[in-house]
């Protein structure tokens, strides 16, 4: 099965980044790499960290914002019946903190449940045939809307939106140009998809991922 075991964010300032980030949050899978591309605006994706509680997102929210993040929207109970928010870090990525808990009872916990990959495509069924022929499948799927794939246990989850759509999701205009700034890592040859987002094989070995430049 193909999944994403990594993803690298190509940052202006690799050691303002890094410093972010080792605020942020204990964010799985994620490296840095120094990268001038140019870009502007929304760039096609958001990253999403799904918490086990609420408090777990208003604390990785009110750190984000002392680290140097900006809110684009604070955390407030979902449509879909859970609490998210959204913030966009210092390097221009877009991390939404989401939580399906419902309540707060039990011990806390800062635990990051599933890390999640939403890319903006400008035909999510032609972008889904695209990726069932890249050895991906099918999780969950709802018309030309959206499509999340099945991934192993552990790996970064990907979903597919149409662009407007997650842009609103974000709280963002969708008009953006230039380098999406982002690598995706996975257990497979490199490739691009049809809307620029490259690959690049990684090996499986059991490590910790860093957020290193």
């Amino acid at each position: 099965m193909t999944s994403i075991e990594s993803i690298t964010l190509e940052v202006p300032e690799p050691t303002t980044a890094s410093s972010f980030y080792a605020a942020f949050a204990e964010v799985p899978h994620l490296q840095l790499r120094a990268g001038q591309a140019p870009t502007s605006g929304f760039r096609g994706f958001t990253l999403s960290l799904v918490m086990s509680r609420r408090a777990a997102v208003d604390g990785v929210m009110d750190t984000a914002l002392k680290a140097g993040a900006t809110v684009l929207k604070p955390a407030a109970k979902a449509f879909w019946g859970g609490y998210s928010g959204v913030v966009r870090a210092p390097d221009g990525t877009i991390w939404k903190i989401a939580t399906a808990a419902k309540k707060d009872a039990g011990p806390p916990s800062q635990r990051i449940d599933e890390m999640v990959l939403l890319l903006g495509v400008a035909n999510v069924a032609a972008t889904k045939r695209f990726y069932l022929d890249h050895g991906l499948s099918v999780a969950k799927s709802f018309g030309s809307k959206y499509v999340e794939f099945a991934t192993r246990p552990g790996a970064v989850k990907l979903g597919l939106y149409a662009r407007r759509a997650l842009a609103k999701d974000a709280g963002i205009s969708p008009d953006g140009t230039g380098s999406h700034r982002i690598i995706i890592g996975g257990n497979t040859e490199p490739f691009t998809d049809p809307d620029g987002f490259a690959w690049e094989p990684v090996s499986l070995r059991a490590e910790r991922p860093s957020t290193t430049a």
